[in-house]
């Protein structure tokens, strides 16, 4: 058992939910240890809204997701960690919380209150918003048809709580408690029924109505006041309690006024009393679909039961951080995983306070903590962010890209859009695919942003005359041309790289302006910038920061949504580039831009998570690394496609008065089928009936996503049903498919070229600069797809049992392996072998030099290799790359002189001949010296395992 480090030396992704708990994971950390793994990061785990399958909608701050497991059996899943040297790293969310439903005590307590809610601070709330009705208020938008037609339904009900002495408003499973300065609507009722005036109990119910009325308004948000109503408002409520529990009489009265207000659904006008107290609450309930244009509170993205937070105020920053904080002071959490910190208003301001709070509960402020950043294109991480890195959607990218070939990018181009009969510019379709998903998904948020940029404008005399309209107009042309997902202007200034990203974002949106007056551009751009605010008085400095951090809030969710789910369902030239962190304008890696990049990470983040798959791919790594494949092999591709679409032609439905799917529908369904292909599934009907609908359910997802012929929020079902006819026909097995038939041949080539791809990548992910995370299960091949599909069960045992097999054989077993490599035992085995060496030479994988190394001959191109130095040891990496075109037998692995020829890798800084043995045969190679350098040959690295990882002899 080795010394647990807080810096993991390889993390290992869990799904935690209702379906593998505490238990299970705490089940398989001997096996996870074993196999190499320091840490077991994790989904959140504090509690979620009920049946939550992934944690991102907490509830409670404050206690564990009782879904997921006990405390107890949390301990004894950290406990066990321990006994294995092992540490835990929790995924935190401090950007939104779950609302809606009957969960959640502090947005329950804001439709309560309104704005005198002690929690009112706590979500990011509009309490002003354009619309007059509104003010005071938040939008709920539940409701599955119009208010009116729910209300005169009956849907919406009244309910009085006797043991609480509260009432709520309840529409299915949503709660809405209501404002108890209103009770006296319901309770005056009573006072008309035949009651002894006399009894003791009426005269306290009389006493009840006029202190609930009696309490401080909503509006009242002095410090003072709402600590009043706060008080007075339980008090009141109790004694209604323990009024309704002595007084059946009064109980059952109060019951008989409820079921009166609820009105009867064949008579309309009974309601008018229900509504009535339904429009004096802090809430305004809503059809679903008007959320989009009216909600008043920051949400997740477009989802409505997700809130923003605002985790800038310090209360709720210690709110929502305690527990969290009380485990890591407990060292049973060595690092956290921040998630969405784009979402935050200041996130800088978020990560000093975090790094505080460590140092305050643990005393060490050396704790890992990375952060889910998305960079864009030539974006860095800013240097001075108190964070260990990112969690490796940025390498995931870089390393992706070279497994495509960057020499036939003019033909994947050229092969896509005759394909589709598409000319669109790619930059075109991003800018259309964000100003759609500002217009259709966010155009609350909007409003918002353009009612404070309406008031800057207003308070001066030279920018009063822009309107309401053309202010909102400007800020989405801005947003939608944006280089980034955002900038990090914040009062304590501005960077230059930010001014970069936004005098670009004005440039390029003033560009495309069609009007004549483009001034407001370059308004927009100076309150952006917070320039325009230079010697102005506090208020209207104030006004602009704040608008300038809320716009920065606003185009992280806009590049989201529009690029990664919208742009990348519409663009599916090659998509195994379209994943989180992709830039679709760069076709593939070179070798030097990869080595640039390794040694520039070493340089700044040593520690950032190194990532392949994660629970946000679009596409699983052995996915992506199939389809590359195609990239190697462009003519080939084209000619199959054009046979597969005129194989299929007639399976296609008419929509509209055109064929359904559409070309680019069609093009990706292919290059799916090649990425997720189970060729073993065939024999097997069960399997290949999951296999038929896992695929189904993709492209229905897909498709929607793009937005172009049916969407999430308007169905079109006749296209929908013409895509899932369209997966079925082409997937039903039997000689008669010409299509199945054909791809299946071509399939079991492409197979086996991207498990080589697949090799290689692994190898380099667990031996670069970084920290490797392994998402689970992806220790064997992975063909999963996007969200759910990549949240199935994974089988533990199977895993298990073939590791233990891996572990008797050892060395002995690798011809094995390199004869059944689908199996996926080969995976497996180079992944446990090099996790050990990185446990072995743990200062060498975490501090040591990478020198990338030169490689001469024949094959040159198709060998990435460099080399981990310290002063103690060096580590030799060499994997192939590309090598579809050097092997003609497909079935035949990239190993040996056939393959290699002369090639060779040159070692400058050896002086003298060297051993290096490969931890992967155990198999011993020499340098040898050639014109004066010590060099060795790539056919002996790669005698007989297609990568080599090798530590000096």
């Amino acid at each position: 058992m080795s010394q647990r480090s807080h810096i993991p030396l390889a993390t290992y992704r869990l799904q935690l939910n209702r379906d593998f708990t505490f238990v299970q994971a705490t089940a398989i950390v001997p096996y996870l240890s074993a196999l190499g793994i320091s840490h077991c990061y994790v989904s959140p785990l504090l509690k979620a809204r009920a049946g939550s399958m992934h944690g991102y909608d907490i509830v409670d701050h404050n206690s564990l997701n009782p879904e997921i497991g006990t405390p107890e059996e949390f301990d004894r899943f950290v406990s066990t960690l321990h006994e294995h040297g092992m540490g835990l790293i929790l995924d935190v969310v401090p950007n939104h919380m779950g609302v809606m439903g009957n969960d959640n005590a502090w947005w329950l307590d804001v439709l309560e209150n309104g704005e005198s809610s002690v929690y009112a601070n706590f979500f990011d709330i509009d309490w002003q918003p354009i619309k007059a009705e509104l003010y005071g208020k938040v939008l709920i938008p539940v409701l599955h048809d119009h208010y009116g037609v729910v209300l005169e339904s009956g849907e919406l009900k009244l309910v009085f709580h006797r043991e609480r002495g509260e009432f709520d408003v309840t529409y299915h499973n949503h709660r809405f408690p209501v404002d108890p300065r209103e009770y006296p609507r319901i309770l005056q009722r009573c006072t008309a029924a035949p009651l002894d005036q006399q009894n003791p109990d009426v005269l306290e119910f009389q006493s009840l109505i006029a202190s609930f009325s009696h309490l401080p308004t909503r509006s009242d948000t002095s410090s003072e006041r709402i600590a009043e109503r706060n008080r007075d408002r339980e008090i009141h409520k109790r004694r209604l309690a323990e009024l309704c529990a002595r007084s059946p009489e009064i109980a059952n009265c109060i019951s008989q006024a409820v079921d009166a207000m609820n009105g009867n659904p064949a008579d309309p006008a009974s309601f008018e009393e229900l509504h009535e107290l339904i429009k004096a609450q802090a809430f305004r309930l809503a059809n679903w679909r008007v959320a989009s244009d009216d909600t008043n509170y920051r949400r997740f993205f477009d989802t409505n039961d997700l809130a923003g937070i605002c985790v800038e105020n310090e209360a709720v920053f210690e709110a929502t951080h305690r527990f969290i904080l009380s485990l890591m002071a407990e060292s049973k959490v060595d690092g956290l995983r921040i998630d969405h910190p784009d979402g935050l208003y200041d996130p800088r301001q978020y990560f000093d306070r975090l790094k505080q709070g460590i140092v305050d509960a643990t005393g060490d402020g050396s704790r890992y903590v990375v952060i889910e950043k998305i960079l864009t294109g030539a974006e860095r991480l800013p240097t001075d962010w108190p964070v260990s890195g990112t969690t490796g959607y940025d390498f995931a990218s870089l390393l992706n890209g070279l497994f495509i070939d960057p020499a036939s990018a003019v033909s994947m181009d050229r092969i896509y859009r005759n394909f589709v009969d598409d000319e669109t510019n790619l930059d075109d379709l991003a800018y259309h695919c964000r100003k759609l998903i500002i217009r259709v998904a966010l155009a609350s948020e909007l409003n918002v942003l353009a009612t404070k940029l309406t008031r800057i404008a207003l308070s001066r005399r030279r920018t009063c005359d822009f309107t309401l309209n053309s202010l909102r107009d400007a800020i989405t042309d801005v947003v939608a041309s944006f280089p980034v997902y955002r900038t990090y202007v914040s009062a304590s200034g501005v960077s230059d790289t930010d001014v970069r990203y936004i005098r670009s974002a004005v440039a390029l949106a003033k560009s495309r302006s069609p009007a004549a007056d483009t001034s407001i551009f370059d308004f927009l751009g100076e309150v952006l910038l917070t320039s325009i605010a230079e010697g102005q008085n506090s208020v209207y400095k104030n006004a602009v920061i704040n608008f300038a951090m809320k716009f920065q809030q606003f185009s992280s969710p806009v590049m989201a949504k529009g690029l990664e789910d919208t742009a990348f369902y519409r663009y599916t030239r090659l998509v195994s580039q379209n994943d989180v962190g992709s830039d679709l304008h760069r076709f593939g890696t070179t070798i030097q831009e990869f080595h640039f990049a390794n040694q520039e990470r070493l340089r700044f983040w040593p520690n950032t998570m190194l990532a392949t798959s994660t629970h946000d791919s679009k596409r699983a790594e052995d996915v992506r690394a199939r389809i590359n494949v195609l990239s190697e092999i462009p003519a080939l591709w084209r000619l199959r496609v054009r046979e597969w679409r005129r194989f299929n032609r007639n399976q296609k439905t008419i929509v509209n008065g055109k064929p359904a799917p559409s070309a680019n529908d069609e093009y990706l369904l292919y290059q799916t089928l090649v990425g997720s292909w189970l060729s073993e599934s065939l024999n097997d009907p069960d399997a290949w009936k999951n296999f038929v609908e896992r695929i189904e359910n993709y492209m229905l997802k897909a498709i929607r996503e793009a937005k172009e012929n049916t969407s999430w929020i308007n169905r079109n079902s006749e296209y929908e049903n013409a895509i899932s006819s369209f997966v079925k026909k082409l997937l039903k097995p039997g000689q008669q498919n010409r299509f199945l038939n054909d791809f299946v041949l071509f399939e079991n080539r492409i197979a086996r070229l991207g498990m080589w791809n697949s090799l290689a990548q692994t190898v380099l992910k667990l031996t670069c600069p970084g920290v490797p995370d392994i998402y689970q299960g992806t220790e064997l091949w992975d063909f999963s797809l996007v969200d759910p599909d990549n949240r199935r069960p994974v089988d533990y045992d199977h895993r298990q049992q073939m590791f233990r097999a891996l572990r008797e054989a050892g060395n002995n077993g690798i011809k094995s392996l390199l004869e059944t490599p689908e199996d996926g035992r080969i995976k497996l085995y180079l992944m446990w072998r090099t996790l050990c060496l990185r446990q072995e030479q743990r200062e060498l994988f975490q501090g040591g030099e990478y020198l990338p190394l030169v490689v001469e001959g024949a094959k040159a191109d198709h060998v990435t290799a460099f080399v981990r130095m310290s002063a103690k040891s060096n580590v030799l990496v060499v994997v192939p790359h590309l090598v579809a075109r050097l092997l003609d037998d497909a079935d035949a692995p990239p190993i040996g002189e056939r393959v290699w020829q002369d090639t060779e890798i040159a070692l400058p800084f050896c002086t003298c001949s060297e051993k290096y043995r490969n931890i992967f045969t155990g198999e011993f190679v020499e340098t040898q010296k050639m014109q004066g350098e010590e060099k060795l040959s790539v056919s002996k690295l790669l005698a007989d395992f297609p990568v080599a990882v090798c530590t000096l002899g």
